[in-house]
């Protein structure tokens, strides 16, 4: 039996104070440019379904009750005991929480509370950039606050996060731009956009990626499927790569976040560039009951010190729960089959099981 008795979920972010109805519930299950098609429902996806067999029993009710008997139940707890009974039941100990996202969605210190678990904070870059801009007047100082946020921002947070490959796509010049370039497109920039405008200008997230790298702090990436309406061909990690060369050897930890489909792609640049790590978070939400094969694909290429758990969740509590049973049921289905079949002694599985749902965090964040 393979245990994975503490969890960090090493990205994530918080859940929703509303009250949700069988629509607005159902388009959290699936990023999708609008709703399901006449006739379906997105609880008829990987993702619903794990919904329907994990989280009912936390509730009080029988797995693979109907959705409409789930979210009664939902209702009748009210939206705080219910996201109480979730989080306390996905047995994940630590939160590592990314504050970037637009919304009524609860931070760290919520999220601790509520699910009797530590909790700490991600600084998405691109967020930080854009609240700068709302109160700096010139160029200067512009770049001079977004350089005193950064390193403000370094203090308290435990990474920094970035979507420059949802924003723009992955395949960014590797190098820091100059001082030049950063003051013309910081300047086009600030005289076109509006207050809350969006950071899409490709050097401007390249300076922001390296001012990142110069904190010291690890830097998660955001690759694969995201958000609705993104080309996934632009999010290939492997786009990666000159820009992970570039900044080997500089004390600064990458973790790929996501990946899936691309999950080898993250896998391969694991174990290849010692400062790179891959994320196991929104692949095993998105694959449910083939969550083991995506695993065990990750398995095949990335050490097994530089792999990390993670839930991906957003917005419904419902999501961190899966992502934590469905990695438990993964971990305990593809590493308890070595063991049966005499490739992995019971030991060795035990502990990179734990290496992988809590260890590798703990390090590479220093949650010691």
């Amino acid at each position: 039996m393979i245990e994975t008795p503490s969890l960090v979920d090493q990205y994530c972010h918080g859940v929703l104070r509303t009250e949700l109805g069988l629509g607005t519930f159902e388009a959290h299950l699936a990023r999708t440019e609008g709703p399901p098609a006449a006739g379906t429902t997105l609880f008829d996806t990987q993702t619903g379904f794990a919904v329907r067999r994990w989280c009912p029993p936390l509730l009080g009710l029988e797995p693979h009750c109907t959705p409409a008997r789930y979210l009664a139940r939902r209702r009748e707890l009210g939206v705080l005991e219910s996201g109480r009974r979730l989080l306390r039941g996905s047995g994940i100990t630590t939160y590592l929480v990314d504050t970037g996202l637009p919304g009524d969605l609860t931070g760290p210190g919520e999220m601790a509370s509520t699910g009797a678990a530590g909790a700490h904070e991600i600084v998405r870059l691109e967020l930080l950039a854009e609240q700068v801009a709302d109160t700096s007047g010139t160029v200067e100082c512009f770049l001079a606050n977004l350089a005193e946020s950064v390193h403000g921002a370094a203090e308290d947070a435990v990474a920094f996060t970035s979507v420059a490959g949802v924003r723009h796509g992955l395949a960014l010049a590797p190098e820091p731009p100059g001082p030049g370039e950063v003051r013309g497109a910081a300047g086009r920039w600030l005289a076109g956009r509006r207050v809350g405008g969006a950071l899409t200008d490709p050097v401007l997230l390249r300076h922001l990626l390296w001012i990142a790298v110069a904190s010291g702090l690890p830097l998660q990436l955001h690759a694969g499927l995201g958000e609705p309406g993104q080309r996934i061909d632009r999010t290939d990690p492997v786009l990666l790569t000159d820009f992970v060369r570039a900044t080997a050897g500089l004390g600064t930890d990458l973790v790929l976040l996501h990946g899936y489909p691309y999950q080898r792609h993250a896998a391969h640049l694991a174990g290849v560039f010692p400062h790179v790590y891959a994320d196991l978070g929104a692949a095993l939400v998105r694959t449910g009951a083939r969550s083991a094969a995506v695993l065990a694909e990750t398995l095949e290429l990335a050490p097994f010190g530089k792999l990390l758990f993670s839930s991906g969740a957003q917005g419904l509590p419902e999501l961190h729960v899966i992502g934590a049973s469905l990695f438990r049921e993964a971990i305990a289905r593809v590493l308890g089959g070595w063991v049966a079949e005499g490739a992995w002694s019971p030991a060795d599985a035990q502990r990179v099981a734990a290496l992988i749902a809590a260890g590798n965090a703990r390090r590479v964040y220093g949650l010691e």
